[in-house]
């Protein structure tokens, strides 16, 4: 680049590719171009996990090939911004992808489920997490090639290079996370009003401001109480499965009146009820944010994104499949807390428990929205979509404490200012939007702008992501006209 007659510097940063070009002037031991870029290499080190050695400025000499070498030390800048501290293992992985499925979802959903498809009840369960599948086949792809804690938005940049919808589509997601995080704020309230009066609008500021601080304090503190309350969650739906089938006076029925028959109707059932127990499998796009905090990501994410959906889904289909033979679909769909039905003969203290670990469910998946939250805003800010102060990380816990105070003040007025059941119900429908352009913009990459995508450990054939794309927006229609 010429400025003033002159070849203006070449800037490396060794062993990464060519940084940036920069006026000749602003280069000197302290200069803000030089710490700029060492803070870019540090970011780029911290998905690479890459040492940055130094930093190389040639130059140029007038047109001729020769030229001046400058080698400075990365310790030359300003000390290092912190990053986000990896500490996420593959199986602590695994569960935490667990945690941000097995939640408030398929205790509420179960009931409706069964009232919409009748005893095929487990057959929806298993269509919505193939539904799911395909989506986190994408995610899986993408976040080893990309591991970058943007996510989505991430993706869509590499894809079709345009910042507008790559903000977008990033905003989106935070908005649905925050707004996520607020409609759960609001039934952890409901669901200990079934036991204790309790001040509503008080005990939502401090169960989410508590939230917020878990989420703060530490990525592994955080984690640590998701994947906790995980396996709660799981011993829970153990132990209502071996109830629901133990039950006196459960009806005689078959493992064979689980297959459906072949009349349309019934299949209309079943589609309708996969749709609505897809919603139940939402929170798996949340662990491609943690992408700058896992151990050997490339290799550990895909593998657990897609480990934690069939997980999931197996538990879901058996759970199901314990209730429908156990407990007439009427009663399921007419309950308010349809896993309460299975243990009831257990005695109050057995419902009880069930409306307690009701509660840790809803709490976990909110500690979920708010930690996803500030990590899509981190990411954002880092690729210039977002205000710069979204990407402070605290030296100590290594969190975007910024972001994370944020979301959480904004999940604080929301629910205690607004009715957001309509509202949470859009945010499903922005989700599904957003599958659906990730999905097609791997499908897009894969086959015309190869060149865009970056090496990774995992690949699909083409078609995944294009059948993901389809059953996305099939899913998002079906919504629409739900709704409308």
């Amino acid at each position: 680049m010429k400025s003033g007659g002159r070849l203006e510097p070449i800037v490396y940063l060794k062993p990464l590719e060519k940084a940036a070009t920069v006026p000749r002037n602003t280069l000197n031991r302290n200069s803000p171009a030089l710490n700029s870029l060492n803070r870019a290499a540090t970011q780029q080190r911290s998905t690479t996990s890459r040492k940055l050695d130094l930093i190389l400025i040639l130059y140029p000499d007038g047109d001729s090939n020769c030229g001046r070498a400058m080698i400075a030390s990365a310790d030359d800048s300003e000390p290092e911004a912190p990053a986000l501290r990896r500490s996420i293992g593959f199986w602590l992985l695994v569960l935490y992808g667990m945690g941000t499925m097995v939640g408030a979802g398929f205790f509420a959903l179960s009931g409706e489920v069964a009232g919409e498809a009748g005893m095929q009840a487990p057959l929806a369960f298993g269509l919505a997490g193939l539904l799911a599948l395909f989506s986190a086949l994408a995610f899986a792809e993408l976040s080893s090639r990309i591991p970058h804690a943007g996510g989505s938005a991430r993706y869509l940049e590499t894809a079709f290079n345009q910042r507008w919808l790559s903000a977008a589509a990033g905003w989106m997601i935070i908005t649905t996370g925050i707004v996520s995080a607020a409609t759960l704020a609001v039934a952890t309230i409901r669901f200990l009003g079934d036991f204790i009066d309790v001040p509503h609008d008080l005990t939502i500021v401090a169960v989410t401001l508590s939230l917020g601080a878990i989420a703060a304090w530490g990525v592994k503190q955080a984690v640590g109480l998701v994947v906790g309350i995980c396996i709660v969650q799981i011993a829970t739906l153990a132990y209502v499965t071996v109830a629901a089938l133990g039950a006196p006076d459960a009806p005689v029925r078959e493992v064979s009146a689980l297959m459906p028959s072949l009349d349309t109707a019934t299949w209309i059932g079943i589609l309708g009820a996969a749709f609505l127990a897809f919603y139940a499998f939402i929170g798996f796009e949340d662990m491609v944010n943690m992408a700058e905090e896992v151990h050997d990501v490339r290799r550990s994410m895909p593998r657990a994104l897609v480990l934690s959906l069939l997980l999931t889904t197996a538990l879901y289909i058996v759970v199901s499949a314990a209730l429908v033979l156990s407990i007439p679909t009427a009663e399921l769909a007419a309950a308010g807390t349809p896993l309460a039905e299975a243990v009831r003969h257990h005695g109050d203290l057995a419902v009880g428990a069930i409306g307690v670990v009701s509660i840790l469910s809803a709490v976990n998946s909110a500690l979920v929205q708010i930690v996803m939250a500030a990590r899509v805003g981190y990411g954002m800010a880092n690729r210039g979509y977002a205000p710069g102060f979204l990407a402070t990380i605290g030296r100590r816990s290594r969190t975007p404490w910024v972001g994370t105070v944020l979301a959480t003040l904004l999940v604080v007025v929301l629910a205690v200012s607004f009715d957001l059941t309509t509202l949470a119900n859009a945010t499903s429908g922005v989700l599904l939007a957003v599958f659906a352009t990730v999905n097609f913009g791997l499908w897009w990459m894969k086959g015309f702008d190869g060149d865009r995508l970056p090496e990774g450990q995992f690949s699909l054939p083409r078609f995944v992501p294009l059948l993901g794309a389809l059953v996305s927006a099939a899913a998002l229609i079906v919504k629409l006209v739900q709704v409308f």
